[in-house]
C-alpha cells in the first residue's frame, strides 16, 4: 500500500476536502481520466483497490498514472479508552481530494476498455466521479 517515506510530523492538522481543487484539474499523461465530484479523504487500501480494478483490464499494452497520493496520516486512539491523554497513535494515511481532481488516467487502449477499468475502478472509491476525456478537461 502507498504511504510516505518519512513524514515532517507523525500526527498533522486534518486538511478540508471542502471546495474546488486547486490544482490537478486536467488529463495531463493519458487519453481519459476518472474525475472526482465531491470531496473526501480517500484510504491507501481504497487507492489500491481502484489500481487492481484498472490494471486487470488495461493488458500489457495500456498505460496508467495515479494522480494522488496518501500524504496525510490520520490518528485514531484505542477502543475504550477514556477521553483526554493527548492525540491517538497515526492509524491510516489518506488523500485529500477535492471537486475536480483527476485521480487516474489511462492511455494506450481503446475508449471501451478505458471507460470499464475507470468504472470499475470509481466504484472502489468513496467520491463521486465521472469520467473526462483529455479534450474536455480545461488547462488553465
Amino acid at each position: 500500500m502507498l504511504q510516505p517515506k518519512r513524514t515532517k510530523y507523525r500526527k498533522p492538522h486534518k486538511v478540508s476536502y471542502e471546495g474546488k481543487a486547486k490544482g490537478n484539474k486536467y488529463v495531463a499523461f493519458g487519453e481519459y481520466g476518472l474525475m472526482a465530484l465531491s470531496g473526501d479523504w480517500l484510504d491507501a487500501r481504497q487507492i489500491e483497490s481502484a489500481r487492481i480494478a484498472i490494471s486487470k483490464r488495461l493488458g500489457k499494452t495500456g498505460k496508467m498514472w495515479i494522480r494522488i497520493f496518501p500524504h496525510m496520516s490520520l490518528t485514531k486512539k484505542p477502543l475504550e479508552v477514556r477521553m483526554g491523554s493527548g492525540k491517538g497513535a497515526p492509524d491510516k494515511y489518506v488523500a485529500v481530494v477535492k471537486n475536480g481532481t483527476i485521480m487516474f488516467e489511462v492511455a494506450n487502449i481503446p475508449e471501451a476498455v478505458a471507460r470499464e477499468g475507470l468504472r470499475a475502478a470509481g466504484n472502489k472509491l468513496s467520491v463521486k466521479w465521472k469520467i473526462v476525456k483529455k479534450e474536455e478537461t480545461c488547462r488553465e
